[in-house]
């Protein structure tokens, strides 16, 4: 009797090491195992915010220099289309950043890309948004000269910027739309050494 005792003994208690090894296991670091799990910022990643990019459009144009080409960037951040900010970037070939601006992802809505603007759907608005970027670089909104000669200053306009930009006639002028939803001329003053607004 004696030699079936002590192997069953054995065999339970190397169960029961078994059974505690796993617990300790399953809990893991955790110091109180009745604590709920809470998500680090490592574990939120993938999430959206206001700083995820949706989109981004890139194109190459004279601008600043007649013998190379600077870098426009369009890019959409935010957690989702309509409501997300759209960042205009200008960097020269030199790696200077020319123009860095923001504006709600809706100024990129044209009327006539909305078959009804006020019963439009929210899908209707970001397909509109989206069709926005991609022609915001179209090569019709670049012209040169900037400013033609006959020409006369808007009244909202620097008058230091418009004067060196209409002097310059290789000056290329870029139109966009603003936050406000009106058209925008920005053209790049080599007097100056900066994109400078030119009408609006």
């Amino acid at each position: 009797m004696k030699k079936l005792v002590f192997p069953a003994v054995g065999a339970l208690c190397l169960l029961q090491l078994t059974s505690c090894l796993n617990t300790e296991r399953e809990v893991g670091t955790s110091k109180n195992a009745d604590r709920l799990f809470t998500p680090t910022p490592e574990a939120n990643r993938g999430r959206v915010s206001e700083r995820t990019v949706l989109r981004t459009v890139n194109a190459t144009h004279t601008f600043s220099s007649p013998k190379a080409k600077d870098t426009f960037v369009l890019q959409l951040r935010g957690p989702k289309i309509a409501t997300s900010q759209a960042y205009f970037i200008i960097v020269s070939s030199s790696g200077d950043t020319l123009r860095n601006e923001s504006m709600p992802a809706t100024a990129l809505i044209r009327d006539q890309d909305l078959a009804d603007p006020l019963a439009a759907t929210v899908r209707d608005k970001e397909i509109a948004i989206l069709q926005g970027m991609n022609n915001f670089f179209r090569d019709d909104r670049f012209v040169q000269p900037a400013v033609p000669k006959a020409a006369t200053q808007p009244e909202n306009v620097d008058s230091q910027s418009w004067q060196a930009v209409k002097a310059d006639t290789r000056a290329v002028g870029f139109d966009y739309p603003a936050a406000d939803g009106r058209e925008r001329r920005l053209a790049y003053s080599k007097q100056l050494s900066k994109a400078v607004i030119i009408a609006e």
